[in-house]
């Protein structure tokens, strides 16, 4: 029992521990949490099968079944069915719109399952994008390392469209792994190549146009569900918008070729975040990121 204890304190602190060592990682978590706290869905059997999903999803990612076999060499199945119950009863009862019912009462007989199905040790197929053209190669390249967390993505996006609440969660999620997407710079030669063929305003272009036909099905799906509420969806568009502008111009405002990367972090999210909130100051930023952007291109371009 001591250990067992011992255990869960463990399990408590390097939870803590995670984000406090990978703060990139902690905003859209803490986010997800408040999203799960607060969702009202239209029925109250939903929630249940939503959070066992979830269950499910992180039982089928774990690696740390080698350590418990270990550490509780002849107990370790019931300590993963105790993990899996208390993670999914925390998630039933900390959200506030849910009441107990029977459906929820009821997936607890499932968590013995857990006991039995071994989580994914083989590495997830990769798909190419190769119908992504070379000129996107920011999307290309995220989307072949991150393939299925991009699927799942795309589809939480698009259900959130149902409620402007979750549209707007749903967004505010996204906005961080968004920002990933330009963070990487090219090399000084693939910089020269590239913009030696496209201007600037031509990458914009292309890179817009790209991500609102990403979010189009959004659009359409959330004026169909909300037609009273269009508004939500023009601030949506603008927001959005202008927050991927600003990250767009960030990375070549910022650009070095000595760098691998760009400096993002915690507090450019939240600079670009609260600005494109009130829209005018973030039109006057991306005006003057624009500029410097430019200059700073023809550094290594030329006229």
């Amino acid at each position: 029992m001591e250990k067992l204890i011992n255990h869960f304190q463990f399990r408590f602190r390097q939870c803590f521990r995670l984000l406090n060592l990978n703060p990139r990682r902690s905003v859209p978590v803490l986010i997800v949490l408040g999203a799960l706290i607060a969702v009202k869905l239209p029925e109250n059997y939903y929630y249940p099968g939503m959070f066992f999903g979830l269950i499910i999803l992180f039982h089928y990612e774990r690696k740390d079944i080698p350590f418990l076999k270990k550490v509780f060499v002849q107990s370790w199945r019931w300590v993963v069915v105790l993990e899996a119950t208390m993670i999914y009863s925390a998630l039933l009862l900390g959200n506030i719109n849910y009441t107990i019912e029977k459906i929820g009462l009821g997936l607890y007989a499932l968590m013995v399952l857990f006991a039995f199905i071994s989580p994914r040790t083989q590495p997830r197929a990769t798909l190419q994008w190769n119908f992504i053209p070379d000129n996107l190669f920011e999307w290309k390249g995220f989307l072949r390392k991150n393939s299925w967390m991009g699927i799942i993505g795309f589809v939480i996006v698009l259900l959130s469209s149902y409620h402007p609440a979750t549209l707007i969660l749903a967004g505010v999620f996204v906005l961080d792994y968004i920002s990933h997407i330009y963070e990487p710079h090219e090399n000084k030669e693939m910089l020269e190549m590239y913009f030696k063929k496209y201007t600037l305003k031509e990458k914009i272009r292309k890179n817009s146009l790209f991500f609102n036909i990403l979010l189009l099905p959004v659009y359409c799906s959330f004026l169909i569900l909300n037609p009273y509420e269009s508004f939500y969806i023009l601030y949506y568009f603008a927001f959005m918008n202008l927050y991927f502008l600003l990250i767009l111009t960030r990375k070549y405002k910022n650009y070095n070729h000595k760098n691998k990367n760009g400096d993002y972090g915690i507090g450019v999210y939240l600079e670009y975040f609260v600005c494109c909130m009130t829209i005018i100051p973030a039109v006057l930023i991306l005006r003057s990121s624009m500029k410097a952007a430019n200059h700073n291109i023809r550094t290594y371009v030329g006229d």
